[in-house]
């Protein structure tokens, strides 16, 4: 893979379990305390905790028939592009909405709505299911309802990579500028998938913690007691251009996405492959588009669900390639695992981080896994400049999501 043309990121919106807003989110996470607690939504099941956003209204937040019309995964994905629209200084009612795409990452769509729908369905029958049952689940309606709410009529489309989904989105995005698709693309990704359904079946594969007692403490990457994930749910978008569009206009550049490499493990539905080969590659990839070298980079925000052999997958790979030269955190001890929003909302931290000099600690890291010889950052967040930083996405089918990130000094 040759070096391309770094593309800037000029906005960022984010709705986390740590509070609706970028700075809230960003606030959470450098406090370093888990937002896990009790859902009612999830009452009686065995794993009743979940990472969920707090107070969201969508009358308020959204408009007044968004809860007749909108699943939340949708919801979540308006308020976070208003946001991000909204600090890059453009005007949806102004711009060239034919040059605006969308690309937004989401791995299940509207599970919510069909869970509630299909109740109705058996308790009340036919005629009490919702007319809008199918545009509410839909996954490719979130990118079709950001289009409508902001005038984008570009190119306009969902990526489903499970867990990637959203850095697939973002690195999927930067193509379209490159090759001039797009002067503007709207990218990110969204999931709101805290339902019975979703959380019992992820319960059955293993893949949750069990620490239902203390849930503050149950979600742990990289800690030599981790054991399983906390569901969460969010969304993150980020505005991206090209750099001489953005310098034209004035724009502040928040950071450069430089690079992206994508890969297939091939190996299993599930689980990781051993030596992490595959993942190494797409880093390789995502470094080589960069035209950095990997003793560059200062800073990963990683994938670190807090599952057993998924970090020690990723530790390893890391290992390999930079040893302990850059700082490690994973925000999902703080905001639990938003599955299909991951990688975006990982992506806008990264952005964060960059620019502030900064970086989150990893929540929950009592005692760091022996085996795992990374430098993770726990505790309270470090001040670090890095010039280079990458986020991490891996989700389930083996398929791999790497980003890489420059400064935007």
């Amino acid at each position: 893979m040759t070096a391309s043309a770094p593309v800037a990121v000029t906005g960022l919106g984010l709705i986390t379990a740590s509070g609706i807003g970028a700075e809230e989110t960003w606030r959470g996470v450098c406090a370093g305390r888990s937002a896990a607690a009790r859902d009612p939504r999830l009452e009686g099941l065995p794993v009743d905790i979940s990472c969920a956003v707090p107070d969201l209204d969508p009358v308020r937040h959204v408009g007044r028939r968004s809860p007749l019309m909108h699943d939340r995964f949708i919801q979540l994905a308006i308020v976070a592009a208003r946001e991000a629209v909204a600090d890059c200084g453009l005007d949806p009612l102004t711009w060239d909405g034919a040059r605006v795409g969308v690309v937004v990452g989401c791995g299940l769509g509207g599970i919510g709505t069909m869970e509630t729908q299909h109740r109705r369905l058996l308790e009340k029958g036919p005629e009490s299911v919702s007319a809008l049952l199918l545009p509410m689940l839909v996954p490719n309606m979130v990118a079709g309802h950001l289009a409508i709410d902001l005038h984008a009529t570009g190119p306009n489309f969902v990526t489903a990579t499970a867990c990637a989904s959203g850095g697939t989105a973002i690195g999927t995005a930067a193509s379209l500028l490159r090759d001039g698709s797009c002067d503007v693309v709207l990218a990110g990704g969204t999931e709101a998938n805290v339902t019975p359904l979703m959380v019992t079946g992820f319960n059955q594969m293993g893949a949750l913690s069990r620490r239902v007692d203390e849930p503050e403490a149950a979600s742990r990457p990289f800690d030599q007691d981790r054991d399983g994930f906390v569901i969460g749910e969010g969304s993150g978008v980020l505005v991206l251009e090209r750099e001489a569009d953005a310098a034209a206009r004035g724009a502040r550049v928040r950071a450069r996405l430089a690079g992206y490499g994508a890969s297939a493990d091939a190996h299993h539905i599930t689980a990781p492959e051993p030596e992490g080969a595959s993942v190494l590659r797409a880093v390789e990839n995502a470094l080589a588009q960069a035209d950095v070298g990997s003793g560059e980079i200062g800073h990963v925000n990683a994938h670190g669900t807090s599952t057993p052999l998924n970090d020690a997958v990723e530790a390893r790979m890391l290992r390999r390639l930079i040893g302990d030269g850059a700082a490690v955190t994973s925000t999902k001890g703080v905001l639990g695992h938003t599955l299909g929003a991951a990688g975006a909302i990982e992506a806008a931290l990264t952005v964060l981080a960059l620019e502030r000099s900064t970086i989150p600690p990893t929540a929950n890291l009592g005692s760091q896994d022996p085996a795992l010889e990374l430098d993770v950052v726990t505790g309270r967040p470090r001040e670090a400049k890095a010039e280079v930083a990458m986020s991490n996405s891996f989700g389930f089918g083996g398929q791999n999501a790497v980003l890489v990130f420059t400064s935007g000094d």
